[in-house]
């Protein structure tokens, strides 16, 4: 009945997918040509189908959606070769080898007649998968950038005329975007599951850049001359970024990301009660060919809470040295991050060595190599950023109107700061819709 199997239980690298393994399961017991009974040979097909829509519609993808499966399968597939490759390009020897034989493989699969998923299925099967249109194009899995360079990559690799032609594409992606989660994607969170701390991207992210922080020139410039250090394999240090509320600390590290992204920098930002998965989140990062800053959002502890030495642990002091593709950036409200008290410093019978106990509460303060101020912008800063931004955005208002109408906002809302005048700002552009409508 089918002219054509599908052989990937021959794959010899690409075969650990841990991604939509029943879309391809599916599809060989389709192409078997099993005896199975007609119901469950139609409930296959429909199966089949159905998850290849359901993909589909969360990566953005449209066009041969079987093609495209199979190239979201090679652009995950984390092995020898594809690890490899990833910031590097083709690579000779064995491994590029057993990458050509499961090539000639899948080459196979792309050549695969949609038509004989008709020949079961009670509907046009090969008219639904073959040429898709999506209600949208939007991806909730990647950004629209790799979504449609992995389409790209679908039709080299379904035009492509040798084995080797379509190795050198797949080669070219991985050079380019990497492989797998690291490489597809910018932003991790780490996720505790069954005892083990799981790295998981994030797939809507803020699309921060360091332009969009007005002013604080020399802070981001301490922190972008260390970020290039870092990525340029030379000396750098973890980074503390402190000072008051909504003055731009977390942006910056997020448009450093933005910025950076391209040469192979990642974030995994990673919660303080989670302090403890800090090891085990490093060993599984120490050996890719990617720069990771682990980043720690609004880091502080009370006296009580003892979870920071696993922090300074592993900042300094272990046994084992600090991989050189990992930087740890903080931000944090206070200086020395512990909470102080003034009892800390004064005579106390309770605590024979009082010198001792203020130096613990600054140690991991001391850890960080750079210490970055963000300050609370004055009356003239503040006047400043709200004039930037209201130009960005192009809102017409007289100034002296606009900046009174900004006093009064940042009376109401926590004081001058940058979070505050972009909050107002948002505030105009909403009332500035609301008319147009």
């Amino acid at each position: 009945m089918m002219q054509m199997k599908i052989r990937s239980n021959e794959l010899i690298l690409y075969r650990d997918f841990d991604c939509s393994k029943e879309i391809l399961d599916n599809a060989a017991f389709i192409l078997s040509g099993s005896a199975a009974g007609e119901e469950k040979q139609k409930d296959r097909v429909s199966r089949f189908a159905g998850s290849l829509i359901e993909l589909a519609v969360n990566c953005g993808y449209n066009g041969n959606l079987w093609q495209a499966y199979l190239t979201y399968l090679i652009a995950n597939s984390e092995n020898a070769y594809s690890t490899s490759c990833e910031m590097k390009g083709e690579v000779p020897g064995t491994v590029r080898d057993a990458a050509l034989h499961d090539f000639a493989i899948f080459r196979q699969m792309f050549m695969i007649d949609l038509s004989a998923f008709d020949e079961i299925g009670s509907n046009d099967i090969s008219g639904l998968i073959g040429s898709f249109e999506a209600a949208d194009d939007r991806s909730r899995t990647y950004n629209s950038r790799i979504r449609d360079r992995i389409i790209e990559l679908r039709d080299e690799l379904a035009a492509s005329s040798s084995d080797v032609e379509f190795e050198k594409s797949v080669a070219q992606f991985y050079k380019e975007f990497g492989v797998g989660k690291f490489g597809l994607h910018k932003a991790f969170r780490v996720e505790h599951i069954n005892g083990h701390a799981d790295i998981v991207p994030i797939t809507n992210i803020m699309h921060v850049y360091l332009e969009d922080l007005v002013g604080y020139e020399s802070a981001k410039k301490k922190l972008i001359d260390n970020t290039e250090a870092f990525l340029d394999g030379r000396p750098c240090n973890n980074c503390l970024l402190y000072g008051d509320a909504g003055t731009g600390k977390s942006s910056s590290i997020k448009g450093i990301l933005n910025r950076y992204y391209d040469r192979g920098l990642r974030i995994i930002e990673l919660y303080k009660h989670q302090l403890q998965d800090l090891n085990d989140v490093i060993a599984q990062i120490k050996n890719r060919n990617y720069r990771f800053i682990i980043y720690m959002d609004d880091l502080s502890f009370e006296d009580f809470e003892t979870d920071y030495k696993y922090l300074k642990a592993v900042i300094e002091g272990g046994l084992e040295k600090k991989p050189g593709n990992i930087l740890i950036y903080a931000t944090s409200n206070r200086r020395h991050i512990v909470r102080e008290k003034y009892s800390d410093r004064e005579e106390s019978d309770d605590d024979l060595h009082r010198n001792d106990t203020v130096q613990e509460k600054l140690s991991l303060s001391y850890r960080f190599g750079i210490s970055i101020y963000f300050g609370r912008p004055d009356k003239k800063e503040f006047d400043n950023i709200v004039r930037t931004l209201a130009n960005r955005y192009g809102i017409k208002m007289d100034e002296k109107e606009l900046l009174l109408e900004a006093n009064k906002w940042e009376l109401s809302s926590g004081g001058m700061s940058g979070r505050c005048a972009r909050q107002f700002i948002d505030h105009l552009r909403g009332q500035m819709k609301q008319e147009e409508e």
